[in-house]
C-alpha cells in the first residue's frame, strides 16, 4: 500500500520551479551570447540575460529569507551518516532493484549526497556565477579596482566555467528525478508537494 506524505509546500515548488525555468533561460541566452547557437540575436539574449539574472537574484534573495525564518536551511546541512550506503545504492544498487537506504522525512528531505551537491551549487557555483557575472556587467565601474590582478576575459572564462557546473548540476539532478519508483514520482512530487512511496 502506498503511502502519501506532503514533503514541499506551495513556496518550495514556487521556487523549485522558477528558478529551474529562469537557470534554463540564463543557459539558453547564455550560450546564446556566447555564439553557440544563433537563435536569439545579441541584443536580445543580452537583454534576456540580464533580466533573468535579475530576476533570479530577487527569487534567491527572498529564498534565503524563508529558509532562515522556517529553519529549512537545516536541509542543507551536510552529513556522513549514511552517505557510503547513498553512494553505493546510486552506483549499483539503483540497476538491481534495491530498495532506496535513505527514508524522506519533513525534516530530512535530502540524503546525504543531495545535500552535498546542494551545498556544492549553494557555495560554489552560485557564487562563482553571481560574481563573475556582476563584475563582467558592472566592468565600466569596476575596472580601476580589480584590472591589476583580474582580466574581463579571466572573469567570462570563470562564468562560462561557472555556468558549464550548473549545467552538468542540472543534467545529473533531471536524470535523478526519474529514478523514483516510477519515473516522474519525484517531478509528481514536486508538482504536487505529496510524496508517494510503498
Amino acid at each position: 500500500m502506498a503511502e502519501r506524505m506532503y514533503l514541499f509546500t506551495r513556496f518550495e515548488r514556487f521556487w523549485h520551479w522558477s528558478q529551474a525555468l529562469l537557470i534554463i533561460i540564463l543557459l539558453f541566452s547564455g550560450f546564446g551570447i556566447h555564439g553557440s547557437h544563433a537563435l536569439l540575436d545579441f541584443r536580445t539574449a543580452v537583454e534576456v540575460h540580464e533580466t533573468a539574472a535579475w530576476l533570479l537574484i530577487a527569487l534567491w534573495i527572498f529564498a534565503i529569507f524563508w529558509h532562515f525564518t522556517t529553519g529549512q536551511w537545516r536541509q542543507y546541512v551536510p552529513t556522513l551518516t549514511n552517505l557510503q550506503r547513498v553512494a553505493l545504492y546510486y552506483a549499483h544498487g539503483i540497476f538491481i532493484g534495491a530498495p532506496h537506504p535513505y527514508k524522506v522525512t519533513r525534516e530530512r528531505k535530502h540524503n546525504p549526497l543531495q545535500r552535498i551537491a546542494y551545498l556544492g551549487v549553494l557555495v560554489l557555483i552560485n557564487p562563482l556565477i553571481w560574481v563573475s557575472g556582476l563584475l563582467y556587467l558592472f566592468w565600466g565601474r569596476v575596472e580601476a579596482y580589480v584590472s591589476a590582478w583580474l582580466s574581463l576575459e579571466q572573469i567570462a572564462l570563470v562564468h562560462v566555467c561557472a555556468a558549464f557546473l550548473m549545467l552538468i548540476f542540472l543534467i545529473v539532478h533531471v536524470y535523478l528525478t526519474t529514478t523514483g519508483h516510477t519515473p516522474l514520482a519525484h517531478i509528481r512530487a514536486m508538482i504536487t508537494g505529496w510524496e508517494e512511496r510503498d
